[in-house]
């Protein structure tokens, strides 16, 4: 029932298409259904003894046509009328598989939009915890098998019925001992294609998981073939793979099993049902029971109602694949959008940070803030230290609602950051990641995919302030240069500066590094931070960094150990005192003194 509301959503725009299509698929199950008739009554009242008088409809339209007589002499006619009903059959069909496939291929832009939308507003945790294989084939692949079940099986239910609902009525109006032999395999069927499909959606649920599996190995091969290169590890890349496709395989193969057991035990169960009505036909016609006629018309019914009978074997297989396909696309759907807590919009942000008894953690059994509290001023540098684990990116991330805090409170401007709308918060609070993502686009349209209306004068001074410009300058394209898929032609402190002028930019009055001026020299670290104080004197910035000389230069220092804050000063308070920051800045002043050595 829930899936069929799903579906039911998913028509919506539809439903004229989709009751055109069933009407036009009862309009060619009937015409179809009158050719063996007028055979029949050919076979019997024209060319035959039997009076062409009764209720039959093809009779009365042979007696308008001029009766025995005339048609005896025009046998075309009854030939006419048998193309003229395979010709409308056909027609119909054709626009039933137009209709059908028009709605189904909407639903299907429809739902691959609203998929890939509903994944934009997926809070930070979602996707750092999904995978992007199996992500990519639910927005894919899941959907062109609902697709291909309501362009192409959904009808084939209403034709199916039709046809068997119609077949039974009409044979059973010609001979009802007959016709009751030749329905009594029905049930059975129905009985076994109920049993298959249970035991097939499981089957399938495991082969999709194990699609999504291959599908995400493949993905992260490809996106970090370079690290598989520098370490050797293609063959074990390559047995990784071979493992994930060996339980595809396995996975397939029960499928097939499935399949070959089904088709086997339902054509063995539809042909000796032929056969049975075949033979008892043929005796009754010699014996005077029926005529030959109707043993004609039986012949072509029997096949008219088994092979939709055997038809629904292909339909629950592509509805065990549509309702799986549904529970993986509806699992994203039903995760709750990030920006449905929307809050207000404030003018203009000035800076102020302050954090109030703030604990946080991934999960219940361990906290990676405690308690903590400071404050910084508009204008103010604040750098962070502290070992790997202790929480620094976890901070920042919280500055940016990337998570949200259950103990204590962020502030910004003496406010709540839970009261911003989350958009406008990351519009202001400007957060620089280690690892910057870039497109596979130029670099002029990398830098301004944070403000898409920015010229070309706010894209040369934002790649000043990151001392990149001149760098772009030497590229043989200049600003129009691919940088190539995640930024592949770019050097590791290229992509991070070309990461500071995007977010710079937008001109954000809070910047944090994280990190994200580690792959860059000692000069160009100090030089982007010169720029960027004199760019602007009101700019509140945040450093996490391992560099003493980056770290010396903030107004103060903010030492990180186990979520605790330990120390906090400026550079001389702090090498005065016994503590991590006196302790890196003693290694690191003694390794510089050896290398000008």
């Amino acid at each position: 029932m829930k899936r069929l509301k799903v579906i039911l959503d998913y028509m919506k725009g539809n439903v004229v298409k989709y009751i055109s299509a069933n009407i036009a698929t009862i309009v060619a199950v009937l015409a179809s259904l009158m050719v063996p008739l007028v055979i029949r009554s050919t076979i019997d009242s024209v060319i035959g003894l039997s009076p062409l008088e009764g209720g039959n409809f093809v009779n009365q339209l042979f007696i308008k046509l001029g009766g025995k007589e005339t048609l005896l002499d025009k046998l075309w006619i009854p030939g006419l009328l048998v193309v003229g009903l395979t010709v409308s059959r056909g027609y119909f069909l054709y626009l039933k598989g137009r209709w059908a496939s028009e709605a189904s291929e909407t639903i299907a832009k429809r739902l691959r939009n609203r998929l890939y939308g509903h994944l934009q507003e997926l809070s930070y945790d979602y996707h750092v915890s999904a995978e992007t294989g199996d992500l990519i084939q639910r927005c894919t692949s899941d959907v062109d098998r609902i697709r291909t079940f309501l362009g192409s099986q959904m009808v084939e239910i209403g034709s199916s019925l039709s046809m068997v609902i119609f077949t039974s009525i009409i044979m059973i109006s010609l001979n009802v001992k007959l016709g009751l032999i030749a329905l009594a395999i029905v049930p059975v069927i129905f009985i076994y294609s109920y049993y298959f499909f249970n035991k097939i959606q499981k089957t399938f649920k495991v082969v999709e998981e194990a699609e999504g599996a291959m599908s995400t190995t493949i993905q992260e091969n490809l996106t970090g073939v370079r690290v598989v290169r520098a370490f050797g590890r293609q063959s074990y890349e390559i047995d990784k793979f071979d493992e994930k496709n060996l339980a595809m395989k396995e996975s397939v193969l029960k499928l097939l099993r499935l399949f070959a057991q089904y088709w086997s035990t339902s054509d063995i169960l539809c042909l000796s049902q032929s056969m049975l009505v075949l033979c008892i036909g043929t005796v009754w016609t010699v014996k005077g029971y029926i005529t030959l006629g109707t043993l004609v018309a039986f012949t072509s019914y029997i096949g008219m109602l088994l092979w939709p009978v055997r038809q629904l074997g292909r339909i629950l297989t592509d509805m065990s694949k549509a309702f799986v396909a549904i529970d993986r696309t509806q699992e994203i759907l039903s995760v709750s959008s990030e920006m449905e807590t929307s809050g207000d919009n404030f003018d203009k942000i000035q800076g102020e940070i302050e954090f109030n008894n703030v604990t946080f953690g991934y999960d219940k059994e361990r906290d990676i803030l405690k308690n903590l509290s400071f404050k910084i001023h508009p204008g103010e540098t604040i750098a962070i230290l502290g070992p790997t684990g202790a929480g620094k990116s976890t901070l920042v991330h919280l500055m940016a609602r990337l998570y949200d805090v259950e103990q204590g409170e962020i502030k910004i401007d003496g406010k709540n950051i839970k009261v911003f709308d989350k958009k406008h918060l990351r519009e202001h609070v400007g957060l620089i990641l280690q690892e910057p993502f870039l497109y596979a686009k130029t670099i002029k349209n990398n830098i301004k995919i944070a403000k898409v209306d920015a010229d070309d004068t706010n894209i040369e001074d934002a790649a000043k302030t990151a001392v990149i410009h001149d760098k772009i300058l030497e590229f043989h394209e200049g600003y129009e240069t691919l940088v190539g898929e995640r930024g592949v032609s770019l050097s590791g402190g290229q992509k991070q500066r070309m990461a500071i002028a995007r977010r710079v930019i937008t001109e954000a009055p809070i910047l944090i590094f994280d990190d994200s001026l580690s792959a860059v020299d000692t000069e160009t670290d100090a030089a982007i931070r010169r720029r960027l104080n004199n760019k602007s004197k009101d700019l509140t910035t945040i450093i996490i960094s391992h560099r003493v000389s980056t770290l010396s230069e903030a107004d103060r220092i903010m030492v990180l150990e186990d979520g605790h804050i330990t120390q906090l000063g400026n550079h001389e308070t702090l090498v005065k005192n016994e503590g991590l920051y006196k302790r890196i800045w003693t290694i690191q002043s003694a390794y510089n003194e050896a290398e000008i050595v």
